[in-house]
């Protein structure tokens, strides 16, 4: 049968990987592919680069008779993307996949990919998903897209968790470049978000209640409160500095009565997988 890397190789573009961020300290070895002519393209577009992080997460990390977890948004997409058509080639096989939002669950369904719940698939072999940000530590800001709680539901139950994204994401600290997404419940949502914004984990950010669609962001589209598939509402945390420990952060949060979940991921990625204008590289946890 044919490898995933086997497939990496010969389905995608890849380029020459490099150190992807200015902002970043490369820590661990970066993984290095070639492309066939041996040469790095510098004029790949935005989308382009997600497609192939996207695609070669599910060449590296998926494999015939997993359990995978389908992540959401807009490079996200193009993973659940090349599910759907390694399916229909028949090189994967017997591939059950959870999504993380009513949206993903759509694309997956359009694509005939057999989805399941994790009310009868508590434990995942891997789920891929992309972030908001992403510091030196791996720790993770999630929920632009407003799917964070579904998001790590199911990728806490990974074996693997595999985040892919631009190198624009990559930060020295966690908050400044995007803003922290806290999914609250609706009753007394002002009193909620008045005792998250004072605890003193999170000192100094400004919080905003989410307006419009809750998939686009903290920018405002609409003029109502953005409601998330599970009811909620979303708070946004923004912050001049960098929040000095998003571990101790989340726990904070977590703790308050009223909050359901927030967009903190820490300690739960395995791998990121970066796309860059000089190529592809990865970080392992």
């Amino acid at each position: 049968a044919e490898s995933p890397m086997h497939r990496a190789r010969s389905s995608l573009p890849v380029v020459l990987f490099g150190v992807c961020a200015h902002a970043w300290s490369i820590t661990s070895p970066v993984r290095a592919v070639a492309n066939r002519r041996g040469a790095v393209s510098m004029a790949l577009s935005q989308d382009e680069l997600k497609k192939m992080v996207g695609y070669k997460a599910v060449d590296d990390y998926v494999t015939s008779g997993m359990v995978v977890g389908l992540g959401t948004g807009s490079t996200a997409a193009f993973a659940v993307e090349r599910v759907g058509q390694l399916l229909k080639e028949g090189t994967l096989k017997d591939i059950i996949c959870i999504p993380t939002s009513v949206r993903t669950k759509e694309q997956a369904e359009e694509l005939g990919i057999p989805l399941t719940t994790l009310d009868t698939h508590s434990e995942l072999d891997v789920a891929i998903d992309g972030a908001d940000e992403v510091d030196p530590q791996l720790n993770l800001v999630k929920g632009g897209g407003g799917a964070l709680l579904r998001e790590k539901m199911v990728e806490v139950c990974a074996k693997k968790f595999i985040c892919i994204v631009d190198e624009s994401k990559l930060c020295k600290g966690l908050g400044p470049g995007f803003p922290l997404p806290v999914e609250i419940t609706q009753f007394c949502w002002e009193h909620t978000m008045r005792k998250v914004a004072a605890l003193p984990s999170v000192a100094g950010c400004e919080a905003k209640l989410r307006l419009g669609s809750a998939a686009t962001g903290a920018k405002p589209d609409g003029d109502e409160p953005a409601v998330t598939d599970n009811g909620n509402y979303i708070v946004d945390l923004f912050f001049k500095e960098p929040i000095k420990d998003p571990v101790k952060a989340a726990e904070e949060i977590k703790g308050t009565v009223g909050v359901v979940d927030h967009g903190l991921f820490c300690g739960i990625t395995t791998a990121v997988i970066i796309a860059g204008k000089e190529g592809i590289s990865m970080q392992e946890a």
